[in-house]
């Protein structure tokens, strides 16, 4: 009977156990210095590489991976190994190979073990995008030729970094197995900033058979990060491969403190909290992962928790000096899609959360929280962008209304968000409070939109506050604006606009059109006015109708919105299937507006449902396969 392949044996839900360090056995085993060009090892030294394989095999691991962690160009080339790229890939996967027949086993795999190249790509490292794939290419082509039965990426400190990996991968084999494994540090973050939710939806959707953590830190830490990562994306498959403790230097050696027993103990909390695959990174042994064997192999043992207390989601900012992502995807003109949503009228958030997680499944790029929409009673927004931020790790854009603040708790607000991450705002008046639940409610508005835009852009990202004092270390806040482009007295439009330009406004969310035409009509009035072309991106509202009452209340009584008769008489003549019909509007005119707009603000109205389909038509059809 033939062995299953990787994917049917994960699709069991059955733990793998996959082996322990590598480069740490070989260190002890050979003498060689700690940062030896261990992967040369395959050809100069390979009974000891053979021997280290055969050790995890008969501790009982399933997964064995291949001594190729820095086997890529760069790497090789510090080394002065470069030339040697195929040979040590491919040697690599035959002493795998060699390992499993010695052992007398047919049921374990080999996954081609990959690592970063070693070298920052570009803008935070002197590597092109380009440089970096073809050196990808160059060692995932050598082990998928050797025949591996997965890839493993391992170590990746930068996801973004890993995600081009997995691309990479992907044009050379759309069908080899895939695990993904980032790396997390300070307060469970990446390397550059992200957290543990952010990464984990990333990765998932690269389609990777298997996401997770390895290395950064002992079984503890790790516990924490997969919490994190399998709340974010409970339908993934998930690893865990821990480090032994954090490692001393004692007598010029590299000690790591935990024991096997210890790691009997992470077998079954890994197990408990969802992850399929397990193993050991930096410091574990055959005798660690035996340990692991022992207690995956008694099904009646208790699971042990080591998380203590609560879980503890990061609740610091991204790092502050990395631009967010809005504010990436605006530099590079990509066409950004995000969803409004508004808080809940209750301290419940599972419903919400859930609704985030398959917006952004559908493909959103960020979501748009609303501040107290229509003046109702609703949970805070901060609180609601910082969960999205945090737990389901997509980021947020937080609506900051002027009403309702004075001088003093506008800075001070500010001040709250940047903390909790929030640094990408949305700067509107606001709704006035005698509309909505509590028309006695103070309305006081010290700061008019254009104002408060000044205030962020050429006072707190400067390091000062309206009074010219000093907040310390200047923020790094990505502000957008309202714009009306359907306006029907555009130039009146173009004056307000003109102020918020000259404030630093970075986006605009623009009003709901239902006529494109109007786009083309305020882009030649601004040309006729200023001489020049408009060029501050707008991410326009898209309102997927649901009924023709909704469509007739829309037309009728919300201020700047006018849908044309030839629409309201498809949604009406669409009966029953109005719905449908509406979600077919929306698409259409957001084929008509690409070129005009750089992105896409989607309404909901209530219809979560709705808007995903949008948001995936979006991205299917228009964005991916421009990616």
């Amino acid at each position: 009977m033939s062995k299953q392949t990787f994917r049917d044996r994960l699709q069991t839900g059955a733990p793998i156990l996959a082996d322990g360090a590598m480069g740490a056995m070989l260190h002890q085993e050979s003498q060689a210095r700690a940062d030896a060009c261990f992967d040369a090892m395959n050809v100069e030294d390979p009974e000891i590489v053979l021997a280290v394989h055969k050790a995890y095999i008969a501790a009982g691991a399933d997964l064995i991976a291949t001594n190729t962690f820095g086997a890529n160009s760069f790497k090789l080339a510090s080394a002065g190994r470069a030339q040697n790229l195929e040979l040590y890939n491919r040697r690599g996967v035959e002493l795998a190979r060699l390992a499993i027949a010695e052992s007398g086993r047919d049921d374990v795999y080999i996954a081609g073990s990959v690592g970063p190249l070693g070298v920052g790509i570009y803008p935070y490292g002197r590597l092109s995008q380009a440089e970096a794939q073809t050196a990808f290419a160059a060692q995932l082509f050598a082990l998928a030729s050797a025949g591996v039965d997965a890839i493993q990426f391992e170590t990746f400190s930068e996801h973004k970094e890993l995600l081009l990996a997995i691309s990479v991968l992907r044009e050379l084999d759309a069908e080899l197995p895939i695990i993904a494994q980032a790396t997390f540090y300070h307060e469970n973050l990446s390397y550059a900033g992200y957290p543990p939710a952010r990464v984990a939806n990333d990765l998932y959707r690269t389609g990777a058979d298997v996401i997770g953590v390895n290395c950064g830190s002992g079984p503890a830490g790790i516990a924490e990060v997969l919490r994190q990562m399998r709340y974010a994306v409970p339908d993934a498959v998930f690893s865990a491969m821990p480090n032994a403790g954090f490692p001393e230097v004692t007598g010029g050696r590299i000690l790591y403190p935990a024991s096997a027993e210890y790691f009997a103990d992470c077998a079954t909390t890994f197990v408990n909290i969802g992850a399929t695959v397990i193993g050991g990174c930096c410091g574990t042994t055959p005798e660690h992962i035996a340990a692991m064997r022992g207690a995956l192999d008694q099904p009646s043992a208790d699971f042990v928790d080591l998380h203590i207390g609560e879980i503890d989601i990061h609740h610091g900012d991204h790092d502050p000096d990395h631009p967010t992502e809005l504010a990436e995807r605006l530099n590079d003109g990509a066409f950004t899609v995000t969803v409004e949503m508004a808080p809940p009228r209750s301290y419940h958030t599972e419903q919400l959360l859930a609704i985030a997680r398959r917006l952004r499944a559908a493909g959103a790029d960020l979501i748009n929280v609303a501040d107290t929409p229509a003046a109702r009673m609703k949970m805070s927004a901060w609180a609601v962008a910082h969960l999205l931020q945090t737990q389901i790790g997509i980021e947020a854009v937080l609506h900051f209304p002027t009403r309702g603040r004075n001088m003093l708790r506008v800075q001070g607000d500010l001040l709250a968000s940047h903390a909790l991450g929030l640094r990408n705002l949305f700067v509107v008046m606001g709704d006035p409070t005698r509309i909505g639940d509590f028309p006695d409610a103070s309305d006081v508005n010290d700061v008019a939109p254009s104002r408060l835009i000044d205030v962020i852009k050429q006072g707190m990202n400067k390091g000062v506050d309206m009074a010219g004092h000093s907040i310390g270390k200047p923020s790094s806040f990505t502000v957008g604006c309202a714009l009306n482009m359907g306006a029907d007295d555009i130039d009146r439009e173009l004056r307000a606009l003109r102020n918020k330009l000259k404030a630093g406004a970075d986006f605009a969310l623009g009003q709901a059109i239902f006529e494109p035409e109007r786009i083309q009509r305020f882009h030649e009035r601004y040309e006729e006015l200023t001489g020049a072309d408009f060029n501050l991106p707008v991410l326009m509202a898209v309102m997927p109708l649901h009924s023709l009452r909704q469509a007739r209340f829309l037309n009728n009584e919300v201020p700047g919105i006018t849908i044309p008769d030839s629409i309201l008489e498809r949604i009406a003549d669409a009966g029953d299937e109005a719905r449908r019909e509406g979600i077919l509007i929306a698409q259409e005119l957001l084929d008509e507006m690409m070129g005009l707009i750089q992105g896409a603000y989607i309404i909901p109205g209530g219809d979560y449902d709705a808007a995903a389909e949008v948001v995936a038509y979006l991205k299917r059809d228009r964005i991916a396969g421009a990616a």
